[in-house]
């Protein structure tokens, strides 16, 4: 199908829906459901509108080119608007074909955010508490909410585990590139020598699934409760809070144990195994969406080594773009994440482009 045609048939629906909204005859769910089509398609309503208007704003200026005959003044601001719309028109077409691109459903959920140490030791548990204070960082400048739902430190005061809500505006559609092997390469405080290590965590995001995204049957879950492993003195020993939650179809385990409130805990495991279900169920739409492409790029594989923290260097490396800043401190403060962030969705929309044919 043709652009034009394409475009053509968006603002055919739009001015149906128009109609059908202001005729006052509508059901109210049918009116609920048309307001919601209404508002995805009027920024791009827009877009066209603004792009067929420079595209006749074009066409006309270079028939008055041709008409201007000796009038040298009015032919050369005619050629001056002109060439100016001409270098314009690309951009347009360019943002047209991103908002045409197919949404992603989850892009406007919040986001299950799970942090975990990797190879190296105590130094991958440094280096996981050091990404879990760039992710909390980064979502205060985002004025998100930064809600711990699991957290389990090791001795030297890193991170072996934490599993995080993160709440806000656009936080799946932002986070989810983050997902995946993170590498760092310093001198850790315990080596004396001086040696470069050279360790790794494991961040996962996961779109948080509601009730009616995925639906839980009580058939396919075993509840254990128990009491709460660890610190917590009286309580830990006499009450049964811990909850463990198996979904047997799958295998998945979920343990909620932070909260002293038995329900509570289960609360928020079944909210965790609802995101790790809904994740695996768009893993595999993913998975057979991507069999034709190259790259991997957003699909949430988290065996792939995305990203190398060089401290030595004072780098920070995208492997998937093969982007390089040289502001490691800025990037791990979460001031300068964007500046990964940003260009790795225009590398996916790049790529989504590719595959589509107008």
């Amino acid at each position: 199908m043709s652009l034009d045609r394409k475009l053509g048939q968006v603002l055919a629906r739009f001015q149906e829906i128009e109609s059908l909204m202001s005729s006052g005859t509508l059901p109210s769910d049918q009116f609920t459901k048309l307001s919601k089509e209404y508002a995805e398609l009027t920024p791009l309503a827009a877009v066209i509108r603004e792009y067929k208007g420079a595209q006749k704003e074009f066409a006309d200026l270079e028939v008055l080119m041709n008409e201007a005959g000796g009038d040298k003044e009015m032919r050369a601001m005619a050629e001056e608007d002109y060439y100016r719309l001409k270098d314009l028109l690309p951009d347009f077409e360019k943002k047209i074909h991103i908002a045409l691109l197919p949404k992603d459903a989850a892009d406007t959920k919040n986001a299950i955010l799970e942090i975990r140490a990797g190879t190296g030791g105590d130094e991958a548990a440094l280096f996981a508490g050091d990404l879990f204070d760039m992710y909390k960082r980064y979502a205060d400048l985002k004025r998100w909410r930064f809600e711990v739902m699991e957290l389990s430190q090791s001795d030297l005061g890193g991170l072996r585990q934490a599993i995080i809500e993160v709440s806000g505006s656009d936080v799946f559609a932002r986070l989810k590139f983050e997902s995946g092997v993170h590498r760092v390469q310093r001198v850790p405080a315990t080596e004396a020598s001086g040696r470069v290590h050279t360790s790794a965590a494991t961040v996962a995001v996961l779109p948080e699934a509601e009730e009616v995204d995925i639906v839980l049957n009580d058939i396919d879950l075993r509840i254990d409760v128990m009491r709460a492993g660890g610190a917590g003195g009286q309580h830990v020993n006499k009450t049964e809070s811990a909850v463990r939650i198996t979904h047997l179809p799958t295998g998945l385990v979920v343990v909620q144990q932070d909260e002293k409130s038995q329900h509570k805990n289960k609360a928020r495991a079944m909210k965790i195994l609802r995101s790790r279900l809904y994740d695996l169920e768009r893993q595999k739409l993913d998975d057979a969406r991507a069999t034709n492409r190259k790259s991997q790029v957003g699909s949430g594989d988290r065996s792939e080594r995305i990203r190398t923290y060089n401290f030595p260097q004072g780098r920070v490396t995208d492997h998937r773009i093969n982007l390089t800043l040289y502001q490691l401190d800025r990037v791990l403060s979460g001031e300068n994440l964007d500046e990964i962030i940003d260009p790795l969705i225009s590398n996916d929309q790049a790529e989504k482009l590719t595959e589509m044919s107008w």
